[in-house]
């Protein structure tokens, strides 16, 4: 099997997407793209809230920069390409090229390294969740579309809520 061009991985902040939450929600049996979210659960949300370890975390201007940094390093010193990056308040969308190398490898690794850069600032135990999303992409039309809809994140964000605090620039390599 060929490998894929790239990877499109997306992960959540620990505690701002849990299972049952009202804007839907994914588990083992429904996270594919063509599986849509399930329904929202108040019952299996609260349970959820109560096995939490720490507080929902929201991360800051500063902590965004942090943690895209911490991935762009990662992905240089591996020698993997990013298409597109976009750290937001309570997740992250990557477009990755990285060849020998499975999208958990990946999605492990950035978490990791960005956790690391967090600890420098402020120590905490969980900075995100267990998993995440990771598609394969496996022609030109799914990579620009993932690229496309992770730059467009960002500018729908500016345009919503002009006069915010700024976010970082969606990072396109290339």
């Amino acid at each position: 099997m060929a490998e894929p061009l790239a990877y499109f991985i997306t992960w959540t902040t620990y505690g701002t997407w849990l299972p049952g939450d009202g804007r839907g929600w994914v588990d083992k049996h429904h996270c594919g793209a063509e599986q849509p979210y399930r329904a929202p659960d108040p019952t299996k949300k609260a349970a959820a809230l109560t096995r939490m370890a720490e507080a929902p975390l929201t991360l800051t201007l500063q902590m965004r920069l942090l943690v895209a940094n911490a991935i762009r390093e990662t992905c240089d010193y591996r020698d993997w390409f990013i298409h597109q990056l976009n750290v937001r308040s309570n997740h992250v969308h990557i477009v990755v090229t990285a060849p020998h190398t499975t999208p958990g490898g990946v999605m492990g690794d950035l978490k990791s390294y960005a956790s690391r850069a967090l600890n420098r600032i402020h120590r905490r135990e969980h900075w995100w969740t267990e998993d995440g999303s990771k598609r394969y992409l496996d022609d030109e039309r799914s990579l620009d579309a993932a690229t496309r809809y992770v730059r467009e994140q960002n500018e729908a964000r500016k345009s919503v809520a002009p006069g915010k605090t700024p976010v970082p620039p969606p990072y396109g390599g290339g």
